[in-house]
């Protein structure tokens, strides 16, 4: 009876019945015959549709914003624009939102950490700067509690955790431009 939701990187989400799948006999099904999705775009994620949630998504050009995850449902093939975005840039990023501030990763190695309250909840646009860069965009971003830490996981899945006090470096207003990661942080830039 769940729902699975796909966020593409043009900033479209797509709605597919779970009892619509396939079943876990045979060679499966291309989910692009399932939903009208243009060539030169890709699937970003796929996870199980919860109606209380809300989601932060964000483009390459590091604008993003909050979205309740009951206003992406889409009943068409062709899916629900919610994140706009123009060429060259498009959708990088969608994650859960989870306790009061947000961290920022951009392809030039730059983390920023900010309160989450300094991003607009929206149901379509564009949204707000996140992060500023000279080059490159957002490669990664991450919900978290600051009283619980930042977290993250390196290449031998190993844990690293950052308080409060340690992370008062990367702490600053929502748009600047962040520091440069702080050591042991994966060479992908992703937090894991």
């Amino acid at each position: 009876t769940d729902k699975r939701i796909l966020f593409a990187t043009n900033g479209r989400f797509f709605a597919l019945e779970a009892s619509q799948l396939p079943g876990g006999r045979g060679d499966g099904e291309p989910v692009r015959l399932m939903v009208d999705l243009e060539e030169n775009h890709d699937f970003l994620q796929i996870f199980t549709h919860d109606p209380e949630r809300k989601l932060l998504v964000a483009s390459t050009g590091a604008y993003g914003f909050i979205v309740p995850e009951s206003e992406v449902v889409a009943a068409t093939r062709k899916g629900k624009q919610v994140l706009n975005v123009t060429e060259p840039e498009e959708a990088r990023v969608c994650v859960p939102v989870e306790g009061d501030c947000v961290a920022t990763m951009g392809e030039n190695r730059k983390m920023l950490v900010f309160p989450l309250s300094e991003i607009p909840e929206m149901t379509r646009g564009k949204g707000v700067r996140l992060q500023k860069y000279k080059g490159g965009g957002v490669l990664d971003l991450k919900t978290f509690s600051l009283a619980g830490g930042l977290s993250w996981q390196d290449s031998a899945d190993r844990t690293f955790s950052r308080g409060r006090q340690e992370l008062a470096d990367w702490i600053g207003q929502r748009a600047s431009a962040g520091r440069m990661v702080p050591k042991g942080f994966p060479r992908t830039g992703k937090f894991g």
